[in-house]
């Protein structure tokens, strides 16, 4: 796969350097039981499957190829709910002991168990898609209220999913960031409770809880895999999910961890622009690209706090990799199974293919016949006819194609 590429190689990142309490306040593993021992008693809860990619590793010239798809997560067609929902989740307890001295279980919730008192609760975040339906459906499953903002870049068919879970969406002109801003403010006036995995000045606690939850899409690899991988590569819009991957195999392998690279729009690279201004830098403009869900202009804080040091690269595509790299997986190498990976849900791949068809970035990464690279295809085709009309198959078809091949 050819395609532009804008890659920074992270001259703070060290293999063997330790996991420290600067990080630990980020992301850390004695957190990580409750949110795991959480998570999985929902009814919802499946592990999403990892698939090994053997014939696409030798057509990048790589040693395995595992690919983790979390299209199916929880019939919401991406990773999103384990760190929105267990927002949501979390602030509904916090609320309940704080206004009313009530400690109640996520079991006893969802049987409606102090419904009154949670339906005066009402959560709000800006979405690109995503995470947007994430915190509809926590705000449904666990009976409060839910407002999200959408910037104009967002489609139809998504706005109306997140509609779908009950939530009410409000769209509002501009980018991403503005709709962030948008729903901080109006939170503060209403009296609603942010749910956001972007961190900002002032609002970290329910960013962490959030990003804590995303671990777990890191500790079912994990299991799944006999050794670690030798890198993962995982799209980034505010950092949240490639921070909560990093952070997690940091700390479990220590120097034996992956190099995490980042992948990142060209329209909307604020992580590798940040990485090499050293401090968080705002992309201008619009931030318009077909990996509509990494639309994002300004990185999470807390977020930045463990990538300074835990990625090992920044990568930027152009949306062409991104197109390519979808119908690529839907096609299917040789006997591997098709994947159906939105237009966001593709772009680790399309970073590494991206970076493995080009001899410096190749030879920079380490990409060679020794390499075991982890992806996360993050999204499904969480807006069926745009992916049809980008991929020439529907969902469904490439689906059935992934079935008749396994």
């Amino acid at each position: 796969m050819s395609g532009e590429l804008r890659l920074f190689v992270n001259p703070r990142w060290r293999q063997e350097a330790e996991y420290g309490e600067a990080e630990r306040r980020v992301i850390a593993r004695s957190r990580q039981a409750a949110v795991e021992r959480e998570i999985r008693s929902w009814a919802e809860y499946r592990p999403t499957p990892l698939y090994e990619l053997p014939a696409l590793a030798a057509e990048l010239g790589l040693g395995a190829l595992y690919y983790k798809d979390e299209g199916r997560r929880f019939g919401l067609g991406s990773f999103k709910a384990l760190g929105g929902a267990y927002g949501v989740l979390r602030v509904v307890q916090e609320e309940l002991r704080a206004r009313h001295g009530i400690t109640a279980s996520s079991a006893e919730l969802r049987r409606g168990e102090h419904a009154e008192r949670v339906a005066a609760i009402t959560v709000t975040c800006a979405t690109d898609g995503n995470h947007g339906k994430a915190v509809a459906w926590g705000a449904a499953s666990f009976g409060c209220g839910c407002v999200v903002y959408v910037p104009g870049i967002v489609s139809e068919a998504r706005q109306a999913a997140i509609e779908a879970q009950g939530a009410r969406v409000i769209r509002v002109s501009g980018t991403y960031d503005d709709a962030v801003r948008i729903c901080d403010a109006e939170a503060r006036s209403s009296g609603r409770i942010v749910v956001s995995d972007q961190s900002y000045r002032g609002y970290e606690r329910i960013p962490r809880d959030i990003m804590q939850g995303y671990t777990l899409v890191a500790a079912e690899a994990a299991e799944a895999l006999a050794a670690p991988p030798t890198h993962v590569f995982v799209q980034a819009g505010v950092g949240g999910l490639a921070a909560a991957v990093g952070g997690y195999f940091w700390e479990r392998y220590g120097a034996a961890r992956p190099k995490l690279v980042c992948v990142e729009p060209q329209a909307a690279d604020c992580l590798l622009r940040t990485a090499i201004a050293g401090r968080p830098a705002k992309v201008p403009g619009d931030l318009d690209t077909v990996m509509a869900c990494l639309s994002c202009g300004e990185v999470s804080v807390l977020a930045w706090r463990l990538l300074a040091r835990g990625a090992a690269a920044f990568l930027a595509i152009d949306d062409g990799a991104a197109v390519t790299a979808m119908r690529t997986l839907a096609r299917g190498a040789g006997d591997d199974p098709a994947m159906v990976a939105g237009e966001s849900g593709a772009a680790g791949f399309a970073g590494l293919a991206t970076a493995a068809a080009d001899p410096e970035a190749r030879a920079a990464l380490a990409l060679d016949g020794a390499a075991r690279v982890l992806l996360f295809g993050t999204e499904g085709a969480t807006d069926p006819q745009r992916y049809e009309a980008l991929v020439g198959f529907s969902p469904a078809e490439v689906a059935a194609r992934r079935l008749t091949r396994g």
